[in-house]
């Protein structure tokens, strides 16, 4: 098994994982495990927001909005 050290790491940040392990009854060091774990797992996720909105909104699941024509941009202002 490997170790990792991580520096600089805020108080909030130590604070959060610290109230999260106690929620999950586990210690922080696992904590981390278990979310870093969780991160890196093989299989995740890797669309863009795009993607995950067409896949819940799109025609494939009964939502078609049409969409209104486009006109020609407006002159940009003038600042003489």
């Amino acid at each position: 098994m490997a170790n990792i050290t991580i520096r600089n790491l805020d108080d909030d940040v130590k604070t959060r994982l610290r109230v999260r392990a106690a929620e999950h009854h586990r210690s922080m060091e696992e904590e981390a495990r278990t979310i870093l774990r969780d991160a890196v797992k093989p299989g995740r996720s890797t669309r863009n927001l795009a993607e995950i909105a067409r896949s819940h909104f799109g025609p494939d699941n009964g939502v078609d909005l049409k969409l209104p024509p486009r006109g020609p941009m407006r002159e940009p202002p003038s600042f003489d």
